[in-house]
């Protein structure tokens, strides 16, 4: 991953080079269909978060379509895979250190979400604001999957039911945020965004309400609760003498997280529909009357 994410940066900052460089001759037809991938880091905030956590940095990859159904509306598809962790040894409360849980989920989230920009883009699709701010706010599923070691040895927590509850590892979220968008050239444009997602579930770290009695499964068991002897005979250090029926979690909030990006949009040589030329805001003109500069600007030819 460390090795991934300086690639596809440098890629990123490639990209308004590469389209500066094509013929302005490209430009002439209109584009409505942008293609989106970027990067950045994942915040999860729940049971084992640090109470005051605002960002912690865990890497986060998306792509996705995005196309302009109004001047200032745009809709767009995107698929994100994340990384959530967290862990009571890294805690300021000794109690939270003494429960001793922890957990890793690699997610997938794909989502369909609306945006309104602050301000509208022209008539063709170069002539868009040079900075615009935006919100927005949809609709998606995730998928999650959160895991810890046993004995250098990783599993899914989700099967052991740790609490006696079976969840589901797919759950609908709501992201909202806002972002702003910078266009480096007529063909892209660079954006960043931070966008909040409300969950439907309280086990995104598989912990939630209650420790129940010890399983027979010694995996389950250690699981359930680390650091108490009852559960892992061979625990040491931070010991706990939590019990069946003793507070695991908190069910009266559910799990979140926070999703900040750097993204490149580029306007794909087609339009929404598939075609080249054309476009949701474009229409014909008269190739007699008008020709293009190296800027993408479009000027009247003399006579």
């Amino acid at each position: 991953m460390k090795g991934i994410l300086p690639l596809i940066l440098g890629l990123f900052l490639a990209l308004p080079e590469f389209s500066q460089a094509q013929s302005f001759y490209a430009i002439r037809h209109q584009r409505s269909l942008m293609l989106t991938a970027g990067t950045g880091s994942s915040t999860y905030y729940g049971e084992l978060t640090n109470p005051g956590t605002l960002l912690k940095f865990q890497p986060n990859l998306n792509i996705g379509l995005q196309t302009y159904v109004t001047p200032q509306i745009n809709i767009r598809v995107e698929l994100n895979w994340f990384q959530m962790k967290g862990s009571d040894a890294e805690a300021n409360d000794p109690s939270r250190k003494a429960r001793g849980l922890s957990f890793l989920s690699n997610c997938f989230e794909i989502s369909g979400i609306g945006a309104f920009n602050l301000f509208a883009n022209g008539n063709r699709y170069y002539r868009r604001p040079t900075l615009n701010i935006y919100g927005f706010a949809g609709i998606g599923l995730l998928y999650f999957n959160p895991t810890a070691k046993y004995n250098g040895k990783s599993y899914s927590l989700e099967p052991y039911k740790t609490e006696g509850v079976s969840y589901s590892r797919v759950v609908p979220v709501i992201p909202m945020g806002l972002g702003v968008r910078l266009k480096t050239g007529p063909n892209t444009n660079i954006v960043f965004e931070g966008g909040y997602r409300k969950t439907f579930t309280d086990y995104l770290d598989d912990v939630s309400t209650k420790y129940t009695a010890p399983s027979s499964d010694p995996i389950a068991a250690y699981f359930q609760n680390p650091n108490n002897q009852i559960y892992n005979p061979a625990a040491t250090g931070d010991l706990n003498n939590y019990a069946a029926g003793d507070k695991r979690g908190n069910p009266g909030a559910t799990d979140s997280y926070f999703l900040l990006n750097v993204k490149v949009e580029y306007y794909l040589p087609l339009n929404s529909s598939g075609k080249r030329g054309g476009g949701l805001l474009g229409g014909k003109r008269n190739k007699s009357t008008y020709r293009y500069n190296k800027r993408g600007g479009m000027k009247k030819k003399r006579k």
